[in-house]
């Protein structure tokens, strides 16, 4: 990628998309033969909802058993955060590269954010062979079954795990050989952006489960 200035970006973003498809298909279809079955998987912090929010949401549960809400939507979400979180991470990274200053340019920033992004194509393959295996979907990814309550901390935690740090290694590495930045520098221009990113992800998550008891949310995930 460091000797090539064309975009090399498109077939790791095609993968990565085609793992979302199919992670959002078997998580359907469980979700679906479940509901048939009449088993619904619950929330990890169920126990804390207020019986109005445990209400809605199996109401909400009921509610969205169709396609639209099982496949389609959950894809649309999926594949809109994949290609909308690629470029901005890779926007992030580049502007703090150059404030390091390093040498590369928006298009390098793109292809080393995509290639090193494979590592989450690797956790797809994982969980749909889990939940295939298991026979449900995943209701505590990353970190996160650690902990018992919903909130901020739970939602950052979600989105750690070893697969994260084997992103941010590629991203350090890739970095560090095509803008021509110091591997301090490198490392403290990836660390900074992905704490940014996983923070902002975090809190927006936690706002949004605030509502689960007002609003169908997390049928979708």
């Amino acid at each position: 990628m460091a000797a090539e200035s064309r975009a090399t970006w498109l077939t790791p973003m095609l993968l990565l998309s085609i793992m979302a498809i199919l992670v959002v298909v078997v998580a359907g279809y469980l979700k679906s033969r479940a509901a048939m079955t009449g088993e619904i998987q619950l929330p990890p912090d169920w126990e804390f909802w207020t019986p109005e929010m445990q209400n809605n949401y199996m109401q909400a549960q009921q509610a969205t058993q169709g396609p639209v809400f099982l496949y389609i939507m959950p894809m649309i979400s999926s594949l809109t955060s994949l290609w909308a979180g690629w470029l901005l991470l890779a926007g992030l990274l580049h502007f703090g590269s150059t404030l390091l200053g390093g040498r590369g340019s928006m298009q390098s920033a793109l292809n080393i954010v995509a290639w090193a992004s494979l590592p989450f194509a690797v956790r797809d393959i994982l969980r749909i062979i889990f939940m295939l295996v298991a026979g449900h979907v995943i209701v505590s990814p990353g970190l996160s079954g650690f902990i018992s309550t919903s909130g901020f901390v739970s939602q950052l935690l979600t989105r750690l795990d070893i697969f994260l740090l084997w992103h941010v290694i590629l991203l350090v590495i890739g970095f560090a050989l095509t803008d021509g930045l110091a591997r301090g520098k490198a490392v403290t221009g990836v660390l900074l952006v992905i704490i940014l990113v996983l923070v902002a992800q975090a809190g927006l998550g936690a706002l949004t489960s605030s509502f689960g008891g007002l609003a169908v949310q997390r049928p979708f995930f």
